[in-house]
């Protein structure tokens, strides 16, 4: 009775100590979190956090998503799960800035009209037709919306880029401003509208840049970059003067963002007319004077050509061959920076005569390349592009030596400025042309970045050239633009992701929260090769037998009588086929069974695994620890001279 009343205490007592952890823990865990998966996939970024917390203004995220997409497709349930669970962290560590709602928008429904209304796209589901829905649409005081038409399984890894990008520019409704310093008629010029080409009218990556931010014009000869300028867009800078590049190296210093673009040979430059109306022969670009100091190498002497990718051109009318592969134009597909939100969903990027960048060994800035060329690349001379380039000449050449090469990257680090001070401009009589003097509000000089800066450097302008990423047609008077490479997504989201600073900097790609089975998957693949060659081989083997038949039917046809009549031969070659066909048909079958035999067996054995193996191990690890610990008690209770020999304890 004793024992059974202390048992009772010590179980009474146990509840009432985890009832008071409970109790006392409920107020300071509530918020802690323990994230265990390989790429963090629930944990914010520093970034994220720093914007949720700033956030002065409500913000109110509207989640429709149509629950039948999640029960016929699991791994689409899977992704709601997490974009839900996401967007109940951004809720609370914005403190109540960030309202949350969820809509369910069934057929026919008042839900499915706001969010059809709202942008947001619906996806066929069946052959019936009904649609679904996973998007986002986020509002502000002000009645600025952003969304997020569908969440692609694609763009599963950019989850909290794009979540975090919705509430930045909700928070920050004004449209970033971009300043464009450029040699090249990026925005048109009047005196050549009547003439065709990008040199007329403003080329289409700015007017798409035109409808995400204000862009204002910079002068070549600038003295300062005005400081509402958020992000400064440098194309194909040409013998830019010592307080133009002062006036970029501090916008840099005070920690602007900057994207450049420098090219050894910019194509489109060279097909324009110059101020005698002859084609323009100087048509490269360079900044080396504030790349030697931010520790980036770039040569404007050698252009970069690649094989894999190359453009087909039409070759000289007395060469054999009517097209052949000009190796300095070519489309980039692997070499896209996957894990940068950026460029992650890109398919295609196209260089024309592109340079490429290298970080110097000396620098301690970070480098990260965004586009790189293949391995079967090689360099040409800038000299062999010039006048009247053959492009068959320039393949016999041309020679791969096994080197990627980046020809655009992510620059950030620290950096010094490349000046001691502002530039003293003189005339050519050596005294200073008062003229030039630099401006009464001019900010203080400074010799360094505060923080880390940020800039994109780009070895090619032609990627803003529209015959190398656009169809351009005039239908009934209206211009429409068809995209064929991804050249102007890639200048945008660029230009977007600088214009959001450090917080939207810092994200990167992220993990998924589905892993497939890739054993099974390569099963799969192997398998589903070997039967379709089969098939191919079955297919092929039918369409002789055919011929052949049709040849001994025209032969008895022709032999006089109205209707054929099958010789003992064109039967026996009937049924010779259809032996074949059924034997083919019977290893096609066979095929088809063994790919589901190793795949059941596969399953077989991780479901063995599962509910037999592993529970086995653990009974057996349990009995083993229980008869160890009884052996303890055993001794414990018997005491340490029952175990001694008895000559030892007389």
């Amino acid at each position: 009775m004793r024992r059974f009343s202390f048992s009772l205490l010590g179980v009474i007592a146990v509840a009432v100590i985890l009832f008071g952890i409970n109790m006392i823990a409920d107020p300071f865990l509530a918020n802690a979190r323990l994230d265990l998966t390989q790429d963090h996939i629930y944990t914010l970024s520093p970034g994220t956090k720093q914007l949720l917390s700033q956030l002065k203004d409500p913000i109110t995220l509207r989640l429709f998503y149509s629950r039948d997409i999640g029960a016929r497709i699991p791994s689409y349930g899977a992704y709601a799960d997490r974009v839900r669970q996401m967007l109940q962290e951004y809720a609370r560590l914005s403190h109540g800035k960030i309202r949350l709602e969820f809509y369910n928008p069934e057929p026919f429904s008042d839900v499915e009209d706001r969010a059809l209304a709202a942008g947001l796209q619906g996806v066929p589901i069946d052959q019936a037709g009904e649609q679904v829905y996973f998007g986002l649409v986020g509002t502000n005081l002000l009645d600025d919306t952003r969304i997020i038409p569908f969440f692609q399984a694609e763009r599963e890894p950019f989850l909290e880029y794009d979540l975090s990008r919705v509430v930045y520019e909700l928070s920050n409704p004004k449209r970033p401003v971009v300043g464009l310093m450029t040699s090249l008629p990026l925005q048109g010029e009047p005196r050549m509208m009547m003439m065709r080409g990008e040199g007329g009218r403003p080329w289409i990556s700015t007017i798409l840049l035109r409808q995400s931010f204000t862009v204002r014009t910079v002068p070549l000869d600038t003295w300062m970059i005005d400081p509402d300028i958020q992000v400064l867009l440098v194309v194909q800078p040409q013998h830019l003067p010592d307080h133009t590049l002062y006036a970029i190296d501090q916008f840099v210093m005070r920690g602007g963002r900057l994207m450049v673009m420098v090219d050894p040979y910019n194509t489109t430059q060279s097909s324009l007319p110059g101020p005698n109306g002859m084609p323009q022969l100087d048509v490269s670009s360079d900044l080396h004077k504030l790349f030697d100091a931010w520790g980036i190498v770039y040569d404007p002497n050698q252009v970069v050509g690649d094989l894999n990718g190359a453009w087909e051109v039409r070759s000289n009318p007395t060469d054999r061959v009517s097209v052949v592969e000009y190796v300095p134009w070519f489309n980039i597909r692997n070499g896209i920076n996957r894990s940068d939100p950026a460029t992650g969903d890109l398919a295609q990027v196209t260089v024309a005569d592109p340079g490429f960048i290298e970080k110097n060994p000396k620098s301690d800035i970070v480098f990260t390349p965004l586009l790189q060329s293949s391995p079967q690349s090689g360099l040409i001379s800038v000299e062999k592009l010039r006048i009247s380039p053959d492009p068959a000449q320039i393949l016999a050449g041309f020679k791969i030596d096994g080197h990627s090469r980046v020809i655009a990257a992510r620059i950030h680090g620290v950096l010094k400025s490349a000046f001691s001070g502002p530039p003293q401009v003189a005339t050519a009589t050596g005294k200073e042309d008062p003229a030039s003097k630099p401006p009464a509000n001019l900010p203080p000089y400074r010799s360094h970045t505060e923080g880390a800066a940020n800039l994109v450097v780009v070895a090619d302008a032609d990627i803003l050239a529209d015959r190398f990423w656009v169809h351009v047609d005039n239908f009934f008077g209206q211009e429409q633009a068809t995209p064929f490479s991804g050249n102007g997504a890639f200048v945008a989201n660029l230009i977007g992701s600088l214009a959001g600073g450090d917080i939207l900097l810092g994200l990167r790609g992220r993990g998924v929260t589905t892993h497939p089975f890739t054993l099974v998957d390569e099963m799969q693949r192997k398998a589903e090769l070997r039967f379709r060659q089969t098939e191919q081989a079955l297919q092929t083997h039918l369409e002789e037998i055919e011929k052949k038949l049709s040849q001994l039917r025209q032969g008895s046809s022709g032999s006089g009588a109205g209707t054929a009549v099958l010789t003992p031969e064109q039967q026996a070659a009937i049924d010779a086929a259809e032996k074949d066909i059924l034997q083919t048909r019977r290893q096609l079958r066979d095929v088809e069974f063994q790919l589901k035999h190793d795949i059941d067996a596969l399953d077989f054995k991780l479901r063995l695994l599962d509910i037999v193996a592993v529970p086995a191990a653990l009974t057996v690890l349990a009995i083993i620890l229980g008869v160890l610990r009884s052996r303890r008690r055993a001794y414990a209770h018997a005491g340490p001279g029952q175990n001694l020999p008895k000559s030892e304890t007389r």
